[in-house]
């Protein structure tokens, strides 16, 4: 599939650098490019190989180099998201760069094998053959383990009157529950929400019950549905072993909460809804 224009006009001077340099011996692509997925919208994912011995030079130095491969805007690096290797860069006129700069002995763990666009002697596409990729997958059980958890926590939050928690456990439910589900019940790499508009429509029609706005009763409603649909995935997957303690209580906790806001007890302090007898959910955070 011929590449959007904006990410080979990208690429062009990336690759022509990193040719010149002895220090690198590879570059590949991943992400929508590999998948065949790039559109206009697409940004561009690198993963740029160095020498060993020269590999502390270049991952001191990959902002400027990241400076000198193009017309940059702007560039950081990737701590944020775990992986301080990689830089995140905007080229005019406004291409998405991402460069990961890895050594040769770096390329496992991987969650996809990435398209070769140049390989100095073969010692990239060496190292890729004796190592594996493993994809992303998403295991139920891991995730029926928690659910109940977290949607106590969301309750508690409802019932006090923090509602921009509340929505963005709604937004980490979606990402990393109900589409990864939907993910598996098809048998595809989860992304978190991505495109999920796309290969399951009918499942993003569902999802819009879960956007709440900063009101209560609205933000109950959509914990409701998040119930709702969770059920209804995880009872399309292989069985796994349902926390039906857990569930009861938080269920029951949710509608206690969500009864008394519709009875006169929207007010911030609620009801106490800890008397469920489940203390101090935990709710990850996401980037």
């Amino acid at each position: 599939m011929p590449w959007p224009d904006h990410l080979a006009q990208a690429l062009a001077p990336i690759e022509a650098a990193v040719r010149a340099d002895r220090r690198f011996v590879g570059l590949a692509a991943g992400g929508s490019v590999l998948s065949g997925t790039a559109d206009d919208n697409s940004d561009l994912d690198l993963v740029v190989v160095s020498e060993d011995d020269a590999y502390d030079d270049v991952l001191r130095d990959r902002l400027r180099l990241a400076g000198q491969w193009g017309d940059l805007l702007a560039a950081f690096t990737g701590e944020h998201v775990g992986e301080p290797r990689l830089i995140i860069a905007l080229y005019a006129p406004l291409v998405h760069v991402d460069l990961k700069f890895v050594r040769l002995d770096d390329l496992e763990p991987r969650i996809e094998d990435p398209m070769i666009i140049w390989d100095r002697d073969g010692r990239l596409a060496t190292g890729l053959a004796r190592t594996t990729a493993t994809p992303l997958t998403v295991s139920p059980q891991w995730i029926e383990d928690r659910f109940w958890v977290w949607i106590h926590y969301a309750t508690t939050k409802l019932d006090r009157g923090e509602l921009f928690e509340v929505l963005e456990f709604l937004a980490f439910i979606r990402a990393q529950v109900l589409v990864p589900l939907e993910c598996a019940r098809r048998g595809i790499e989860p992304r978190g929400v991505r495109r999920v508009e796309f290969f399951a429509p009918e499942l993003a029609e569902e999802l819009t019950g879960t956007l709440a706005t900063h009101d209560r009763a609205s933000c109950g409603a959509a914990i409701g549905r998040c119930v709702e649909i969770y059920r209804r995935l995880r009872d399309q997957l292989p069985p796994v072993r349902q926390r039906d303690r857990a569930a009861a209580a938080a269920r029951e906790q949710l509608r206690v909460v969500v009864d008394a806001m519709s009875d006169g007890g929207d007010r911030t302090g609620g009801v106490g809804p800890h008397r469920s007898g489940l203390k101090n959910a935990y709710l990850p955070r996401i980037i």
